[in-house]
């Protein structure tokens, strides 16, 4: 049976005194941390400090990371930099660093790459617009979106892997695909992971939902079967909403 997982995508809020404050809740909350991990990825300017001070069990996790090792890349970090700070997660491919920042399929499979050479785990975000969606083309969008990262990755790899099904008209907006809508597509890219690998490895990859998860859809998104948690956005910012969708995870 697949371990929940809820990830908090703090994205660029909060300064670091409410971000601390946060956290350090979050890091004394009680829950059953083996039934499900939680997960929370601040801005990357507080993680290193975030990081030496945890001795929870909350996962922490880079919100983008560059494809390089090193180099001039003024303003950015290498996974390899993360893994130094002991930090081991690193969400790609988020639709915001798609749309704003114009990164390309390719560019997210050389992210997925370079994250698993460092030994970092990527969170591999995938999804579809509204128009995609409505003209009938959203499989393959995500096909092609995820066809592209499995290229990069062996067994070993897409046995730990996590992915992150983000329709990108739900994210921010108040909308939400419905339980259905979201075991639908959860189910179809489980069985894309199948047709590369093999069902029983394709059986091992939490695939999280992403797009206006809140307390009061949280359970029912759960339950379907191929819905492994979610990433979280605005309601991550919040103490006591987090909190209830991690409890509905448990």
């Amino acid at each position: 049976m697949r371990k929940k997982l809820v990830a908090g995508n703090w994205k660029m809020n909060l300064d670091f005194d409410e971000a601390r404050q946060l956290f350090h809740q979050l890091s004394k909350l009680d829950y059953d941390s083996k039934v499900v991990d939680m997960l929370i990825a601040p801005p990357a300017v507080y993680l290193s400090q975030l990081s030496f001070a945890n001795s929870s069990e909350v996962i922490l996790a880079a919100q983008n990371c560059h494809q390089e090792t090193s180099g001039a890349f003024t303003g950015e970090w290498s996974a390899g930099m993360l893994a130094s700070i002991r930090v081991d997660h690193c969400i790609i491919g988020h639709s915001e660093r798609r749309s704003l920042f114009g990164e390309t399929d390719d560019v997210v499979a050389q992210k997925v790459k370079a994250c698993l050479d460092a030994g970092v785990q990527p969170i591999i975000c995938c999804g579809e617009s509204l128009e995609e969606r409505e003209s009938g083309k959203h499989f393959d969008r995500i096909t092609t979106q995820i066809d592209a990262v499995l290229k990069q990755m062996d067994e070993k790899a897409i046995s730990t892997s996590i992915i992150a099904y983000e329709p990108v008209w739900a994210i921010g907006t108040g909308r939400t695909a419905s339980a259905e809508q979201a075991q639908e597509m959860h189910g179809f890219i489980r069985k894309l992971i199948g047709l590369q690998f093999d069902e029983q490895r394709a059986q091992q990859v939490r695939i999280l939902y992403g797009g206006s998860v809140k307390p009061a859809n949280a359970k029912e998104l759960f339950s379907m079967p191929d819905v492994d948690g979610g990433l979280v956005g605005g309601a991550s910012l919040q103490f006591d909403s987090f909190r209830d969708i991690l409890t509905a995870a448990s």
